[in-house]
């Protein structure tokens, strides 16, 4: 054998011998956003106009260098609950591409309309409320298609999926969690209390009533889950304001789940003392008026104990407002207006 085709041999030799190199993810996209391996990138969810006018939701694709679980973080669902939409400005940049295994989606305001309108609840636009009507509509109002849009471009795209509330601008609220096992599936309703507890709480409110029906899933969470997604929903901020702390407390939940998904490095330690509160009630008003709250965030109260009073718009008409059973108060209402319908309190007690 000549000296060249000895050295061709093991050359040959020495490449199948070497072990294969990991193949780099493929490229992500959600929208019009498409990223690469290694990047960060940011742009939109075209919603075409309809029966109404047109919006677009601004969603952040970070696609690791490689490969991992895929996680949707969804803020502004109602728009006014800011401080999750606030953190997730953040997290896009913090989060550091070349670390991740993986894919995070990051919608930073799912509904809006709703965040640039300064509307609590509803859309201004249709008078919706966006966590009220999935799995959407192509053919519907804005706020269907937004559901729509958010179904097929960010929740099936997703392996877990955490829509992030607050206290919206009305609302003063402590910070909770809902776990709602739906029954369908063991796995998947186990890992929705980890993720919970691995997001950092330790209060959750555990709801099995929500709907079974995929064509009436109503709750963006419960979408997720019907498509076998573990999810979860969190409520972490008050009254619309820019609470620091709060806005800390979702970026710090968001990389405490991402380093328990493996999608960054670290561990995560488990909350030590966890409180499952399985009775709970939303108290409403029976009237639209003027609210007149004697309650705060996260005090406990007796069975009968007065909540607030409400009274019509010149003061008058006075109606009481009592606690149904012994509990804590999750969120009350902290600011006058009230409409008929619409939540006054929030109460929640372990059974």
């Amino acid at each position: 054998m000549t000296r060249t085709a000895t050295i061709v041999l093991l050359l040959a030799l020495a490449t199948s011998a070497a072990p294969a190199r990991a193949q780099e993810p493929t490229p992500f996209t959600v929208g019009a956003v498409t990223a690469r391996a290694g990047q960060s990138v940011s742009g939109y969810i075209e919603v075409p106009a309809g029966v109404d006018s047109a919006t677009r939701i601004p969603v952040t694709v970070v696609r690791g260098a490689r490969s991992g679980p895929t996680l949707a973080l969804i803020a502004g669902t109602h728009g006014y609950e800011t401080q999750p939409i606030l953190a997730l400005q953040r997290l896009r940049a913090q989060v550091d591409p070349a670390q991740l295994a993986g894919t995070l989606i990051l919608v930073h305001a799912a509904n809006p309309p709703s965040y640039y309108g300064r509307t609590i609840y509803y859309s201004p636009v249709d008078g919706k409320n966006l966590n009220r009507v999935y799995p959407g509509r192509a053919d519907g109002t804005v706020s269907d298609r937004i559901a729509y849009a958010l179904v097929h471009e960010v929740i099936e795209r997703a392996d877990y999926i955490v829509d992030l509330h607050a206290g919206d601008g009305n609302e003063s609220l402590r910070p909770y969690a809902y776990w709602t096992p739906i029954g369908r599936d063991a796995r998947v309703d186990s890992l929705q209390r980890e993720m919970i507890l691995a997001f950092g709480h330790d209060l959750i409110v555990v709801d099995t009533t929500r709907p079974k029906d995929f064509a009436s899933s109503v709750y963006t969470t419960n979408t997720a889950l019907l498509l076998g997604k573990p999810a979860i929903t969190t409520e972490n901020g008050w009254l619309g304001e820019p609470a620091e702390e709060m806005i800390r407390a979702n970026v710090d939940g968001s990389f405490r789940l991402m380093r328990w998904l493996r999608m960054l490095p670290g561990t995560v330690a488990m909350p030590q003392r966890v409180t499952y509160l399985h009775r709970f009630e939303v108290l409403r008003s029976p009237s639209t008026g003027t609210w007149h709250p004697v309650v705060q965030r996260a005090q406990l109260v007796r069975e009968g104990e007065l909540l607030g009073t409400l009274t019509d718009i010149f003061g008058e008409g006075r109606t009481e407002i009592r606690a149904p059973f012994a509990g804590e108060v999750l969120y009350v209402v902290g600011t006058p207006p009230i409409s008929r319908g619409e939540p006054l309190a929030m109460l929640g007690a372990p059974r």
